[in-house]
């Protein structure tokens, strides 16, 4: 239905998002009954804990201040699809227990996961697009939730049935800057291979991390509470051809910026336990205090310089809501502005590289939204964001052919 209200002709040099695609673990987590869960779980009857991560699911504002501003109530992550099952911890009863060495059934369980999510985002991509699969000639894949040889681009050519000949590239343990980082590289492609058609799917699941609740390790109680799994998918592409391919989004500048001396802001290491991530608490200013330069030198491609912030559509990353409030504020963004973001954070959770795919879907509906009340769709420039390990900052300064 998207596609086939599709209006705006795109620029044949440029390369395009041609279709979309996303895909889930069967297991829905909703926010109000994880708390039960996890504890039970993981064995744990700690009262201090309970209450921390009670607080964290039912107050965001232990966070951040998260407003919705489609109900005016103050919410945050309402649902999450996760890996982890009752039929997984039977199995592997020693992921629920601290100080095991159990990274190879984590990664048993998570190399599998992630290839199936893959396939299925990928299945439903390429349906959208209309094309065949044969017609694929580049992939890229995107995890943080792996670690094999030969990686999971291989497993999920061989699923989906590509071609021998395909070109494969992996991006591993970019964190949530994965997907933007992915869409560049895929841009690149697409620009200098006339005629390609370049697969980008990102896939992740929490399991890999998941750890029972421990004094030692208060923030872990924030990622229980925020992340999630999934799979995206994007088909993209330059020249689109006409009467077959119906463009969503025109890729213009892609820019990627890593901050010096902050290495340390978003670390993740893997070990006999599976992966560990400290995000310092100052991470938000980080990207509050950083973000307006980055986003200047973005637009400076533009050369028009009497255009506001307001002026442009918002596809952020949602890290976590203190990351979209610190922006908001800092650029002076309408409410509205990073309502995609906040749609996706609250329905999907922080799902690492995947949520950018959530985000440009709820963009897409939105403008089809308006146009069906006889509205403009809104703006047609915009910027694609994400914020990750680096600290690095990546941005694309796309057109939305759907408004």
């Amino acid at each position: 239905m998207i596609q086939e209200e599709m209006t705006t002709k795109a620029d044949g040099g440029k390369a395009n998002i041609l279709a979309l695609g996303k895909a889930f673990p069967h297991q829905l987590v909703m926010q109000d009954l994880l708390v039960d869960g996890y504890f039970r779980d993981t064995n744990c009857d700690d009262p201090e804990l309970r209450r921390k991560l009670t607080r964290l699911c039912k107050h965001p504002n232990i966070i951040s201040d998260l407003v919705s501003f489609f109900t005016g109530k103050t919410t945050t992550v309402r649902t999450r699809y996760v890996v982890m099952s009752q039929e997984i911890l039977e199995k592997y009863p020693e992921l629920a227990l601290e100080g095991l060495p159990t990274v190879k059934q984590r990664l048993d369980i998570c190399n599998k996961a992630v290839t199936q999510m893959a396939i299925e985002a990928s299945q439903a991509c390429i349906k959208s697009w209309g094309r065949s699969v044969s017609d694929i000639t580049h992939l890229v894949y995107v995890s943080s939730s792996e670690a094999r040889l030969p990686g999971g681009d291989l497993y999920l050519a061989k699923g989906i049935g590509l071609s021998p000949d395909t070109n494969r590239v992996m991006l591993y343990f970019s964190g949530c800057s994965g997907g933007v980082a992915g869409l560049r590289v895929a841009k690149d492609i697409a620009e200098n291979n006339p005629g390609s058609r370049v697969l980008l799917a990102t896939s992740e699941t929490t399991i890999i991390g998941y750890k029972p609740p421990s004094v030692n390790r208060p923030y872990d109680l924030v990622g229980v509470a925020l992340f999630g799994d999934g799979a995206g998918a994007m088909i993209i592409g330059s020249g689109p051809v006409s009467g077959l391919e119906r463009p969503l989004f025109e890729l213009h500048t892609a820019i990627q910026n890593f901050l010096p001396d902050t290495e340390k802001v978003i670390d993740g290491r893997l070990n006999e336990e599976g992966i560990s991530f400290i995000l310092a608490r100052e991470l938000p200013e980080i990207i509050e205090e950083n973000v307006k330069g980055f986003c200047d030198k973005l637009l400076g491609h533009l050369g028009c310089d009497d255009m506001g912030y307001n002026d442009f559509f918002w596809a952020v990353h949602p890290g976590g809501p203190a990351i979209l409030n610190k922006l908001e504020k800092k650029l002076d963004l309408w409410p509205e502005k990073l309502s995609a973001s906040r749609r996706a954070l609250a329905d999907y959770g922080n799902a690492s590289s995947n949520t950018i795919v959530y985000v440009l879907e709820y963009l897409i509906e939105e403008s089809l939204m308006k146009k069906k009340e006889g509205k403009k769709g809104g703006p047609d420039l915009g910027l694609i964001l994400a914020f990750g390990p680096g600290v690095t900052f990546e941005g694309i300064l796309t057109r939305n052919l759907t408004v």
